[in-house]
Order: structure tokens, then C-alpha cells, then sequence
């Protein structure tokens, strides 16, 4: 089958791989444009297309790849000239995984057999742009890949398979974006050949199990010590590295990467122990804080800020 791939995020890059060496045709890749990045403001390419084509001007495609994809970065994907640059390639299937636009139906309707989209969650849980910080920060147990067929809506279209994995008692947003784009490239190839088959299955999703995980901004990382030790313990993990949990300090805010609950209990964000160990009081109980780092300055451990620093 001929296939178009878009995406943009480091989650799809496994899948894009293994669509460049399977025995279907990839034929196109679609990406979002080169963007300013870092303090530097450097034009960066997005992780598809450096996974693509490499970094450098004398780059090698994919690693074992038999074949390169034309990509194509379109400043918005319903514009009439980016429709017709998609139409032109006649896919009997496209897939989407973490592009960051929403695709018109103009779009949805070029292949031949249908556009699917995979989901870093358990359909219909955790719809929307943060499903992956959504589950750890509400302390779900297990999460996993949803390949569903897309429609116009907000991840409501039907499911075709479902890869599930459990949720680490010590997982993070980082550990479990890598774990989920590791099980996706199955679970699309696995579509692609009960597609091919002509028995691959379509389950409407129970709307009235549905819940909603909306895009992140650096605000959502601010933590509030009124609530329990276990929620904001959960939140560190699931904001690490993005959006970053944090905290204010005179002089600026210091973003917390790890910490543990203990058994101490004082006024809610009470600092109770700062000498070799920086410990914070919660609505219940309180947190032992071991990996900081203070706006501005390096990342380090708890003991090694405070020896620095007076609070």
C-alpha cells in the first residue's frame, strides 16, 4: 500500500522508521516548518525530518531504509496548495501520530482506504494534546496506543487495535513518551496488514467513558503544596521534562524533577528540613525534594542547591 506519514513530535519517529522498511510504500512525509529553538533561537528542524533525511547536508536517510520519502512542510495543512501536494500522491492510507495541527476533511478524505491516527492513550481516556502527563498525574495504572480511524473530531473516531502497557511506579513523562513510541510501529503495522486483509475491526469509543487531557503550558507546572503529597509526588514525574514542575523561590523559581513522600507534616509548603535534605510539607504529609534546578542555573541535586543557598 502507498502510505503518507505525518507527524512532527520524537514519539512518531519509530513508527517512521519501520513504515521506511516495511513492505509498504511510503510516499510521502509531512512535517511542520524548521522553527526557532532554544535560548539560541537556532532554526531547528522537527524530529521527523531530521529522522528522515539526518542533520547534516551530507546526511544519510534512515537506517536501513531501502528508499527517502519526499517531505513536505506546510505552514498549515488545509491550505489549499498543501492538499493538493498530498491528493498528488495518491495514498491508499495515511497516518497520523503527534503533528500539531488539526487535519481538515479535505485532507482526511484523499486515500483510498482511510486515514488512521495513533493515540498515545487508551481511547477514549485521555483525548487531547497531553495524554501521556494526563495518566501519570492521575495515577492511572496502565496506558497504552490507540489506532483509530480518524474523523473530524477531537480523537473520536472508531478504534481498530488497542496496545496496552502498565504505568511504572516511578515512571515519568519522559520514560513513558519513550515506552509508547517504542509499541506504536506494532501496533500500525498490525493495522496495516488486517487493512490489507480486509478484516480489520471498527469499535465505536464509549462516549460516556470519554475525559479530556489539554495541551500543556509552562503554568501548568506550578505546583501547589495544599494538595496531597501523593498528587504533587505524581505531578513532578508526569510535568518531567515538560512542562516542568516547579516551585517559587525568592530570586526565582525552582523546577523540581524527583521526589519521594515521607511521613513528616507541617503548614502545607513549610520548608521542615533544609540542611542536607529539602523537605516539604504538604496537605498531608510531605515531600523529600532530590532533583532541582534553580531558574537560570545548572540542574543538580537537592543537598548540592542547598550548600549554595540559604532558605
Amino acid at each position: 500500500m502507498r502510505i503518507v506519514f505525518i507527524g512532527t513530535g520524537e514519539i512518531g519517529v519509530p513508527t517512521l522508521r519501520a513504515l521506511e522498511k516495511s513492505e509498504d510504500e511510503l510516499v510521502g512525509v509531512v512535517t511542520q516548518p524548521d522553527k526557532p529553538a532554544g535560548r539560541t533561537q537556532k532554526i531547528t528542524a522537527p524530529p521527523i525530518k531530521k529522522a528522515l533525511i539526518g542533520s547534516g547536508p551530507n546526511a544519510n536517510p534512515v537506517e536501513g531504509s531501502p528508499r527517502r520519502a519526499g517531505i513536505f512542510q506546510p505552514t498549515r495543512i488545509k491550505d489549499p496548495e498543501a492538499i493538493d501536494q498530498i491528493r498528488a500522491l495518491a495514498p491508499d492510507v495515511i497516518v497520523v501520530m503527534a503533528y500539531g495541527q488539526i487535519l481538515p476533511r479535505a485532507v482526511l478524505e484523499i486515500p483510498k482506504i482511510v486515514s488512521l491516527n495513533l493515540h498515545a492513550s487508551l481511547l477514549p481516556r485521555w483525548r487531547g494534546a497531553a495524554p501521556i502527563q494526563a495518566a501519570i498525574a492521575a495515577g492511572d495504572h496502565e496506558t497504552g496506543v490507540t489506532v483509530m480511524y480518524m474523523d473530524e473530531g477531537l480523537d473520536t473516531g472508531d478504534i481498530l487495535l488497542q496496545r496496552k502497557i502498565d504505568i511504572w511506579p516511578t515512571e515519568t513523562g519522559a520514560t513513558l513518551h519513550d515506552r509508547l513510541a517504542q509499541i506504536a510501529p506494532e501496533a500500525l503495522l498490525e493495522s496495516l496488514r488486517l487493512l490489507a486483509a480486509g478484516n480489520a475491526p471498527r469499535i465505536p469509543q464509549d462516549k460516556s467513558l470519554a475525559n479530556y487531557a489539554p495541551k500543556l503550558n509552562r503554568e501548568a507546572g506550578r505546583l501547589n503544596w495544599n494538595e496531597s503529597a501523593e498528587t504533587i509526588e505524581r505531578k513532578i514525574r508526569a510535568y518531567n521534562p515538560w512542562p516542568g514542575a516547579f516551585t517559587e523561590l525568592a530570586g526565582g523559581n525552582l523546577k523540581i524533577f524527583a521526589a519521594s513522600i515521607i511521613d513528616l507534616r507541617g503548614k502545607p509548603g513549610e520548608i521542615l528540613r533544609k540542611n542536607r535534605e529539602l523537605v516539604v510539607a504538604t496537605s498531608d504529609r510531605a515531600l523529600s525534594v532530590t532533583d532541582v534546578q534553580l531558574e537560570g542555573k545548572r540542574r543538580m541535586s537537592a543537598a548540592e542547591f542547598l550548600r549554595g543557598r540559604a532558605l
